[in-house]
């Protein structure tokens, strides 16, 4: 009985550590994690300079396998740490946790020269480990609430800019009529895409007066599409209200969000 009690210790406390940062050493399991995160991004990044990875092609190698190995040991302790290892699996964190490792692994299973394309594929997903970094953003659940809350604006918005171009794609079609750029209104609508968003690649350009007019109330019209759906989102973020919460995390789905007094885990109803 002292056995399984010690070990049932060890466990929440390990869960403590791992899933959670109110405490000192989950706080430095964090940081530590943080620091290996962005180094082995950064050991991505450095491979694929041809001249760095002629001359540090072993250490990246090593450097590659010591990082996969520490994500391996991360990702398992997550899974056998949670009461319901499968719902974290499934979750967005615990599908970005597999990308981050499966294609290492995958890379012994292929060999030969035919394969060698497909590795190079395979190990361009360690990228994954980037959005590792998203848990480590403390407001991250304020900014995921405002762009909810804007959501129906910004797509009305979005909406009424697709009606836009494509009334502006259809004019200039008819203006633009011995323009050869302008040979279809799908083709204009793409170049009055490209002028609103103010992108402007030069492939596509008019040549009448009342063409070029247009072009410049499509030009004004862009700085308009920028800073629209920017004011709606920085209007819903301010006005968001920063809910009292902590990071303590259910050691039976791993949700997170809880309030300081929270008995019990608002998704699940696992005791906390």
């Amino acid at each position: 009985m002292r056995t399984i009690a010690t070990m049932n210790q060890l466990k929440r406390r390990l869960h403590e550590i791992v899933f959670e940062a109110d405490t000192k050493y989950g706080r430095l399991f964090d940081i530590v994690l943080l620091i290996i995160i962005i180094l082995s991004v950064v050991c991505v990044l450095l491979e694929s300079v041809d001249a760095i990875r002629a001359d540090f092609r072993h250490i990246l190698y090593i450097s590659e396998w010591v990082f996969t190995i520490l994500f391996t040991i991360e990702y398992i302790l997550r899974v056998t740490l949670i009461g319901k290892p499968i719902k974290y699996v499934f979750s967005f964190y615990g599908m970005v946790d597999l990308l981050a490792i499966l294609p290492s692994y995958l890379v012994i299973f292929f060999s030969g020269a035919q394969s060698l394309i497909i590795i190079r594929s395979l190990r361009l997903l360690r990228i994954f480990r980037i959005f590792k970094l998203v848990q480590f953003l403390g407001e991250a659940q304020q900014l995921m609430l405002a762009l909810k809350t804007s959501l129906y604006k910004v797509s009305v918005f979005l909406i009424t800019v697709l009606i836009s171009v494509c009334i502006m794609g259809t004019l200039m079609y008819s203006v633009e009529a011995s323009n050869p750029s302008f040979s279809s209104i799908p083709k204009s609508i793409y170049w009055a895409i490209v002028t609103i968003t103010t992108v402007g690649y030069g492939d596509m350009v008019p040549i009448t007066p009342l063409g070029q007019f247009i072009s410049g109330i499509l030009m004004i019209m862009g700085y308009g599409v920028i800073a629209v759906p920017t004011g709606i989102v920085s209007v819903e973020l301010a006005q968001a209200k920063k809910e009292d919460i902590n990071t303590r995390n259910c050691s039976e789905c791993s949700s997170e969000g809880h309030a300081y007094d929270a008995v019990h885990c608002k998704y699940c109803g696992a005791k906390l």
